[in-house]
């Protein structure tokens, strides 16, 4: 009889590939994370420097106020709606210059967004492919 003491192998953790992977996946999530922070995120209005031109024929002015009311060449548009504002551009560029009208839209700098997408969608479905917005000079700030 062997009543030697065995000595039994004593199981092995190889550290290495577990260290390997989560390696791999740390690079994996600094790469594909993005870091900005959105409430520290400030918009202002673009400056241009350019000298202002006279109303030229063919221009519709159309101004947003800040409470999202719309304004075609200075004259009040009833209610909010892009139907609306679309069947007032289109009566305005058959009175001028039709479909080479310039649309130039001139936000109020506390109107909201979706009023503005309003002006362009209502631009496009008047069949007036040409806009521009109205900036502030540099020194009016």
């Amino acid at each position: 009889m062997d009543f030697r003491h065995r000595r039994s192998e004593e199981p092995e953790i190889n550290l290495i590939p577990f260290i390997d992977v989560l390696l791999v996946v740390l690079i994996f999530l600094m790469l594909s994370t993005t870091y900005s922070r959105y409430s520290e995120l400030q918009i202002n209005l673009p400056v241009a420097d350019a000298e202002r031109l006279n109303e030229r024929p063919g221009e519709i002015l159309v101004s947003v106020t800040p409470e999202g009311l719309y304004l075609v060449n200075r004259q009040p548009v009833e209610g909010r709606s892009v139907e609306l504002l679309t069947a007032e551009l289109r009566r305005v560029a058959d009175a001028g210059a039709g479909a080479s009208s310039i649309v130039i839209v001139s936000a109020d700098a506390m109107a909201a967004h979706q009023s503005v997408i309003n002006v362009l969608d209502a631009a496009r479905r008047a069949g007036l492919p040409r806009l521009t917005f109205a900036t502030q000079q540099g020194g009016n700030r």
